[in-house]
């Protein structure tokens, strides 16, 4: 045990929502944009780092969304999604889709082919995985979708960004 982690006073309080979030903010995770269409053939999109692996047999993953978001309606009413990963150049997008800026997909690149999930953002996303929603549970404010990856393309080679401490980071700083 290093010297640094020995001087941490060891603190056990409620967990409050604003405790919860302190915590969570120290546990990095990866950064995605979640992106299906609407009944009106319009894309939609938000950032999500609660993406998660499930299984590999059947390739399954779960994203968390905010209740009540267009993304999220438009996800349960189509029936399918894509995951796009961002890469570490791609922090921008990630702001972008987290600031709910209506005009946000004529703001970035992207494409959309008849069998995929969602659009794809070919500048931004190192891999997007397109997937049929296999289940759903809603807890608090915020809905578990299941996601059963059917297509996975890799687009670009570049590390992938991360979330954490409220800061983005490149894995090649690490």
């Amino acid at each position: 045990m290093t010297e640094r982690a020995m001087n941490v006073e060891e603190v056990a309080d409620p967990a409050t929502p604003d405790r919860f979030r302190a915590m969570m903010s120290g546990f990095p995770t990866g950064v995605g944009v979640v992106t299906t269409t609407g009944h009106d053939g319009a894309p939609r999109g938000m950032t999500c780092s609660s993406v998660c692996s499930v299984t590999l047999s059947p390739p399954t993953l779960l994203v968390c969304l905010r209740d009540g978001s267009p993304t999220l309606e438009a996800i349960l009413e189509r029936g399918t999604f894509a995951v796009n990963l961002l890469h570490e150049g791609a922090q921008e997008t990630a702001e972008l889709f987290a600031s709910g800026n209506p005009d946000r997909f004529r703001m970035v690149p992207w494409e959309q082919e008849t069998d995929s999930g969602g659009p794809h953002l070919v500048r931004d996303a190192h891999t997007v995985a397109d997937c049929d929603v296999s289940a759903v549970h809603r807890i608090g404010d915020h809905v578990t979708v299941f996601g059963e990856a059917r297509l996975i393309t890799q687009r670009h080679g570049l590390p992938p960004l991360l979330y954490g401490l409220r800061q983005f980071r490149a894995w090649s700083e690490l």
